[in-house]
């Protein structure tokens, strides 16, 4: 009979995100654990470091071993849904569905916006009242 578990969970490791930093300030490593330890348990090896907070420059850092991930996704290793957006974000693998469906989300929110405005008297009229 088929086990109603997921199925990362009969593999044994899994990369995933490891929260380190501060209360508001978060830096996250990207590290292969076993897949039953809790996220602050052991770490078999670190991949990479992700930054989520914008710099200067508005941009979040993310520094990953390519050869590591191929080599520990090669012995099976699964992926944690953010890990597989970032790896995804990379070019490593094809984007997560996740990732799309936010994009999509953020190219529909500014019509709204400038239509609210516009409604509001805020902001000139729209050209087109079918945004």
């Amino acid at each position: 009979m088929a086990s109603a578990l997921p199925t990362f969970t009969k593999i044994g490791k899994v990369i995933r995100l490891n929260r380190h930093g501060c209360t508001n300030r978060p830096f996250y490593h990207i590290v292969v654990q076993k897949t039953k330890d809790n996220q602050d348990g052991p770490v078999i090896e670190q991949v990479g470091s992700f930054d989520a907070m914008p710099n200067s420059k508005n941009e979040k850092l993310v520094a990953l071993n390519f050869e590591r991930i191929q080599y520990w996704l090669a012995q099976g290793a699964g992926l944690s849904d953010p890990v597989a957006q970032l790896l995804g974000l990379s070019g490593f693998l094809p984007n997560h569905p996740r990732t799309l469906i936010q994009a999509w989300k953020n190219r529909r929110e500014p019509p709204r916006e400038r239509k609210i405005k516009a409604i509001k008297g805020i902001a000139p009229p729209l050209d087109n009242p079918k945004l």
